[in-house]
């Protein structure tokens, strides 16, 4: 375009050219005004949340603490209800890595790793001192057994048969309501290893199929009665959807004690014994049973835990 030293005619219509970019110009400035040119945009980052008030972290710790000993308080009350010593020791959390479990030694049956048999132990792996109370048959149906353990907060494992448990199936049922884990003990509580392959497997997957039908699962853990075995009990076992074998190290009763282990004593990882008994066949119940359970385990430093969590 012209100059300002263009002649007139040329100049008027440089003026009002320059006139025009000049009311562009402002234009554009007022648009920028408005809202920022696409090319100044930048991501916004998000503020970040202002640290809590030293009073609100003080205040979140003291209602812990105070959670934390209404708890042992609880705890405390519940021992001394239930006539225990001392309260029983509250057990690590399950660990997040399962131990390996395999047969104890002296207990394989030919080829038991080969062919993938479900493996027979008596004790897991650990060095925590912890143990797994495991309650077998079902006979004996104590509601002040439920209440104590429910109270006391014992977790424990029951392996159940058939002919001793159809009576009454609820008083179970509560028992799996509050956690407890129910497993295999076969039908009728025979001596497998005199059975044929067939009966034995009549007798682990018909438990299976009445545990199915009562409680809504197929257990994962069966113990054969008395702790007795074969090759065939092992391959019913594994056939019936059968996982793992869990016998004992040792056994408790109401009035004493026995141990597998020639020192008499009780170890990291233990499984422990009793049975679903009373008066009938005891010189006391089911409560006495616990409480020199866990009088004893506790003295000796012992908690005990979930079985089901180290599996």
């Amino acid at each position: 375009m012209g100059t300002v030293g263009q002649n007139y005619k040329n100049g008027a219509l440089t003026v009002s050219i320059r006139g025009g970019l000049v009311l562009l110009a402002v234009a554009a400035l007022i648009s920028g005004c408005a809202r920022p040119a696409a090319t100044d945009a930048r991501p916004q980052r998000p503020l970040k949340a202002p640290p809590a008030p030293a009073a609100d972290l003080q205040a979140d710790k003291a209602v812990v603490r105070a959670a934390r000993l209404r708890a042992e308080q609880a705890q405390i009350a519940a021992a001394r209800r239930w006539g225990l010593r001392t309260p029983p020791l509250t057990a690590p959390p399950a660990p997040v890595t399962k131990p390996r479990i395999t047969t104890r030694r002296g207990f394989e049956v030919d080829g038991h790793e080969e062919k993938g048999l479900p493996p027979v132990f008596t004790t897991i792996p650990t060095e925590q001192k912890i143990v797994f109370l495991t309650i077998d048959d079902g006979a004996e149906k104590d509601p002040a057994f439920l209440r104590m353990m429910s109270d006391l907060k014992i977790p424990y494992t029951a392996f159940l048969s058939d002919y001793l448990i159809k009576d009454d199936y609820n008083y179970f049922r509560k028992m799996q309501d509050s956690g407890v884990v129910l497993n295999n003990h076969t039908l009728h509580h025979p001596y497998l290893p005199g059975l044929s392959y067939a009966r034995q497997k009549r007798e682990i997957c018909g438990m299976q199929d009445v545990m199915e039908k009562h409680y809504g699962t197929r257990p994962a853990l069966f113990r054969p009665p008395y702790g007795n075995y074969n090759e065939n009990t092992l391959r019913a076992a594994g056939s019936c959807g059968i996982r793992y074998a869990p016998i004992w190290n040792e056994e408790v009763f109401v009035d004493h004690w026995e141990y597998r282990e020639e020192d008499q004593r009780i170890h990291p990882g233990d499984i422990v014994l009793s049975h679903f008994r009373g008066r009938q066949d005891w010189k006391g119940t089911m409560t006495d049973m616990v409480r020199r359970f866990l009088d004893k385990v506790t003295a000796e430093g012992y908690a005990v835990a979930r079985l089901e969590d180290y599996l």
